[in-house]
């Protein structure tokens, strides 16, 4: 239970760095960030049981990349606070994929 919270507030932290970081995303606040945090996963969950794991946000490549981006341009219409456009989600989708890459966010 603590990894799960403790994935969720890097991830919201993460959203907080790059909406200050990138232009086209725009987070109102911590809580927003949470909550999109909350809804990007949600989102990823339902994409990889609809697609499986080969189209997942968390898979390498293209298509991976590309429905990430989905997947953050659709919260951005679910989440008030936060705002996001199609250049904001690409941007995004490829910052986030490399801070992941970097900083692994699940607890072995």
């Amino acid at each position: 239970m603590l990894g799960a919270i403790l994935r969720f507030v890097v991830s919201a932290l993460v959203l907080m760095f790059v909406g200050f970081l990138l232009p086209g995303i725009r987070v109102a606040n911590f809580t927003t960030a949470v909550i999109t945090a909350l809804v990007i996963a949600f989102l990823g969950w339902v994409v990889e049981m609809l697609l499986g794991d080969r189209i997942s946000p968390r898979s390498r490549g293209w298509v991976g990349f590309i429905t990430a981006a989905v997947v953050i341009y659709v919260a951005g219409m679910l989440v008030g606070g936060f705002q996001v456009d199609i250049v904001g989600a690409l941007l995004a989708s490829f910052v986030i994929g490399l801070i992941d890459a970097i900083v692994p966010t699940e607890l072995r």
